[in-house]
């Protein structure tokens, strides 16, 4: 049995390790200087920024593709679930990745965008919801996305290749391959026509 499994089929050596690992919402600082600089999964090229909040926890996975970039200000944390980021792309100033989230190759996202595969439940009045347990499904953005800026994506969502969000947007549903969308909760505005090779206006329903 490997360690993880013996750690995790023992209640309170579960609870010990993770007192261990993670002090006030973020790794601690022996996690923060020994273990997460080796555990880091980073592509040639690869740039994190000096002022990125990293937030990496070695129980989940963490990767940053070749030539992929994190900027300044941005929060990454993969206390949920893991964060895979892939080749040539780009994580905009002040943005928060919340795992678990995976994103492709060629994504832009632009400033102050938030990412959370996790919430809070809130079922027991009768309890803080800070003390109830949270639920997690991943995000999916593939290859080609373009995010704009003040953008929310939540928990659940794929956005399909080569898509567009506009800023401001908030996407609670799944975003159609080539399609740009607009608004809170976003909807699909255009979509590309590969026949007319053009981006087709999509009428709103009546």
């Amino acid at each position: 049995m490997s360690l993880a499994k013996i750690i995790k089929s023992n209640q309170r050596l579960k609870v010990f390790v993770h007192k261990l690992i993670v002090g006030n919402a973020r790794p601690r600082r022996w996690v923060r200087y020994l273990v997460t600089p080796f555990i880091h999964n980073r592509g040639k090229g690869s740039v994190i920024r000096s002022n990125t909040r990293i937030d990496i926890f070695p129980f989940n996975k963490f990767s940053l593709g070749a030539n992929s970039t994190i900027e300044d200000f941005c929060t990454v944390n993969n206390g949920v679930g893991d964060l895979l980021i892939g080749n040539d792309s780009r994580l905009g100033l002040g943005s928060v990745l919340i795992g678990p989230v995976m994103i492709g190759n060629q994504v832009i996202i632009a400033q102050n965008v938030v990412f959370s595969g996790m919430n809070h439940t809130y079922t027991d009045v009768d309890l803080p919801i800070r003390l109830q347990k949270v639920t997690a499904a991943p995000i999916i953005v593939e290859d080609e996305v373009w995010i704009g800026a003040n953008a929310v994506i939540t928990a659940g969502v794929t956005i399909g290749k080569h898509s567009v969000v506009a800023g401001g947007s908030v996407v609670t549903k799944n975003i159609p391959p080539y399609s740009i969308v607009a608004g809170n909760p976003a909807k699909v505005i255009k979509q590309y026509n590969f026949e007319k090779k053009d981006w087709e206006r999509i009428k709103p329903l009546p």
